[in-house]
């Protein structure tokens, strides 16, 4: 463990310890309306014209008001209510309420999000009917997926059920202990004071990574965004793996 957990560039780049900023982050599906005529069956057979088929109706835009809470991002955000243009696209309708730093969201901020009414709509009633395959006998649809509360308890444990899945090791208590030495719980922590941020690799998010450390051992399936909770818990355990063992090895900084 390097001296003062300074980090290090890839599999030796150790995660820092965090200071707290100020900041805070699913998708529903859109559903085209399609149309067709057909020729009249009155018209005589020989010349009955071919069916043409209407071009596909545009959705009109859904304006409504989101307010940030507690561990929000622009990325999940705009991901939830299917935003075109994504994170990118919503921060540009919002700057003049979110300013010029769009990781910098604070509970209760009022924004702005333009989505689909058939979005809205997909969203809430996906998965409450039954599917009905050929021969006319129905078949009940799966499960719905897992959902994790939108909090420190709720990122950890959908971080360990995709560590499960990718045979990465850690605990819950493992995580949580370190979490709250690097980030005191704060997703969108940064530090901007040590060796790693004077070299221009700041420590980010929930366990303090850098920036070539998130690259090399990000989890595919999670946002390539260190300040993503989940993502920032899997790379650093990802991480912690490869150099200790794993995350519940890690007492101090490193």
């Amino acid at each position: 463990m390097p001296g003062r957990g300074k980090h290090r560039r890839p599999r030796t780049s150790p995660l820092t310890r965090g200071v707290v900023a100020a900041g805070t982050g699913g998708a529903a599906l859109t559903l085209p309306l399609l149309g067709a005529t057909q020729a009249s069956a009155a018209q005589p057979a020989q010349s009955a014209p071919a069916a043409q088929t209407a071009p596909q109706a545009a959705q009109p835009a859904k304006s409504l008001t989101y307010t940030v809470t507690k561990g929000d991002t622009l990325y999940r955000i705009a991901d939830k209510y299917d935003v075109s243009g994504g994170w990118k696209q919503l921060y540009k309708d919002n700057r003049a309420a979110v300013g010029d730093d769009p990781r910098l969201i604070h509970p209760g901020l009022k924004l702005k999000v333009e989505t689909t009414k058939a979005a809205a709509e997909k969203k809430a009633t996906q998965s409450s009917a039954p599917t009905k395959p050929a021969g006319g006998i129905t078949k009940a649809t799966p499960a719905a997926a897992k959902t994790y509360a939108n909090n420190l308890d709720g990122w950890i444990r959908e971080a360990l059920d995709i560590m499960a899945q990718k045979g990465i090791p850690g605990s819950y208590d493992g995580i949580y202990r370190n979490i709250m030495r690097e980030s005191s719980g704060n997703p969108q922590a940064i530090n901007n004071w040590d060796s790693n941020a004077a070299k221009g690799t700041p420590s980010k998010g929930l366990l303090q990574v850098i920036d070539p450390t998130f690259a090399a051992y990000h989890v595919s399936g999670t946002p390539y965004d260190p300040f993503d909770p989940v993502a920032n818990i899997t790379a650093a355990c990802n991480y912690a793996a490869d150099r200790y063992g794993s995350i519940d090895n890690v007492f101090g900084p490193y």
